[in-house]
Formats: C-alpha cells, sequence, structure tokens
C-alpha cells in the first residue's frame, strides 16, 4: 500500500480502488492483526504494512476508540470484542450465501450437502442442503464436532502446518466416536498427507457407522471453510467418488469467486 506522512489528513482522499483510504488501511491493520494472531506491537504493524508509525498510530486510536481494538497494560494492540458479533452475523451470512451452491451439489450429487466452518479448535457447520433421499446425512446446521472424525476437519487442517495441527490434536484430544475414527496425532498426519495428495478428503464410517462424507476445502475463503456431501456408505461408493469429487472441486472454486465478490452476496 502506499505510505503518506503523518501530516497527510488522509480520511477523505480517494483510494485507487475508488474507496476511502483511510478506511481501506484499517481494514488492512485488522486483517494484519488476525494473521499475527490477534495482537501485535506498532512497529509490526509498521514493518508488514509499509506504512509510517504516525499514520498507523492514528489509525489504531480510531479502532480503540470504536471499540474495535483495545490496548494492552504491555502497550500493544489486541482485536477487540466489538469485532465477535459483527463476525458472528457474517458467518451466519456465509451459510446463507452458500445455499445455492449446496444446492446445486445436491442435484449433481444426489446426497446432502454441508459447508462448514474452523471455529476455534472446532468444526461447525453453518449451512446445509438435504439430500432427497429417505436416508439422509445426520448432521444439522449449529451442530459442533471435532476435526480428526470429520472429512470436512481433514480438509481444512491439511493446509495447516503439522506442528498447528498437533498443537490443536493436543488441546481436544482425539476421542473415538466410532472403532474407525484415528485416534492418534501421527495417524492423523499421514491422513492430511492423503489429503494433499489426492485433492479431497474422506470420512470413511469415522464420525458415524454407516456413512461415508467427501470434502474440499474453499480456496482463499474469508475463514477457513470447506463444503462437502455426505451419505450412506452403499451410495457413496468408490466408484461415486470419481464422480463427485471434480463436481465438489467445481462448486468449491466457484464458490471462492462468489466469496471474493466486492460487489456483494454471491449470485448462482
Amino acid at each position: 500500500m502506499p505510505t503518506s506522512s503523518a501530516s497527510t489528513t488522509d480520511s477523505a482522499r480517494p483510494a485507487a480502488s475508488g474507496g476511502v483510504q483511510s478506511l481501506e488501511r484499517a481494514f488492512d491493520l485488522l486483517e494484519r492483526m488476525a494473521d499475527a494472531g490477534g495482537e501485535v506491537g506498532l512497529s509490526e504493524l509498521s514493518a508488514s504494512s509499509g506504512l509510517p508509525l504516525p499514520t498507523i498510530h492514528r489509525l489504531m486510536r480510531t479502532l480503540v476508540a470504536c471499540g474495535y481494538v483495545r490496548q494492552q497494560p504491555n502497550r500493544r494492540y489486541a482485536l477487540g470484542p466489538r469485532l465477535i458479533r459483527l463476525g458472528e452475523s457474517a458467518s451466519r451470512l456465509l451459510g446463507t450465501w452458500a445455499r445455492p451452491y449446496l444446492a446445486r451439489l445436491v442435484e449433481e450429487t444426489g446426497e446432502t450437502a454441508n459447508m462448514a466452518l474452523l471455529d476455534g479448535d472446532e468444526i461447525v457447520y453453518v449451512a446445509q442442503v438435504p439430500s432427497k433421499h429417505s436416508m439422509r446425512m445426520f448432521t444439522e446446521v449449529g451442530r459442533r464436532v471435532l476435526p480428526h472424525s470429520t472429512g470436512v476437519g481433514k480438509a481444512l487442517l491439511a493446509g495447516f502446518p503439522p506442528e498447528e495441527v498437533r498443537a490443536l490434536l493436543g488441546r481436544t484430544g482425539m476421542p473415538a466416536a466410532t472403532e474407525k475414527t484415528i485416534t492418534t496425532p501421527e495417524g492423523f498426519l499421514a491422513a492430511l498427507e492423503e489429503v494433499r495428495r489426492q485433492g479431497y478428503a474422506i470420512d470413511d464410517n469415522e464420525q458415524e457407522i454407516g456413512v461415508r462424507c467427501l470434502a474440499v476445502p474453499v480456496p482463499d475463503a474469508p475463514t477457513a471453510a470447506a463444503v462437502s456431501i455426505s451419505g450412506p456408505a452403499g451410495r457413496v461408493t468408490e466408484s461415486a467418488t470419481e464422480r463427485i469429487v471434480p463436481v465438489l472441486q467445481e462448486i468449491a472454486r466457484e464458490l471462492s469467486e462468489a466469496l471474493a465478490n466486492p460487489g456483494g452476496g454471491p449470485a448462482a
């Protein structure tokens, strides 16, 4: 981003995108704080953003006054509690925007389609379109599960460094939902390597006996997200997998493009 002197009044200056430069800078700083784990110092923000310290200090003072950032006793800055409400509302809308894409998944695969996010150390299902079959998948919107026993969990964690995955597993434990659940970090890391190799994840009776799930991440999503189809193991067979996975990958790409659309909510 371009830099400005401390004396520049940039609140009304148009940005290259046609927006307001100070707003773009403020949101960029919030994103950089999130990337850094939620707490940073001004010098770190200056180094990563290229903005001078006086500009960053002025923007942070405004964000603190609005409650979106708080200053810690150690003088570092942390993401503020007012962002929680925004994030919760945006997560609900994310599920709403995803529904047309999940409906296409159901039409093209015949199985229940889901969208899930990584929320802290847990997987939360935020959208679902059920299959028209009488035997359906059995997860509901709002349900929370541990990542190690789900296809969406594998799809999401395959993009994380192994040390971060091990740390997460250490916090959550690896309880067995069924006799087929992976219950060791080594086994789970090997499964993630297979996900990276083949480009999709499988839950083969690991969360619920009799149920198979195929999942892929939504690339470049604003938060870690995955889409999946789930159904009885008798229908989601190896041959069905070869047919379903390309559809999953295509719709995940289209959903990613729609979520990146600056014009607003996606249309499908």
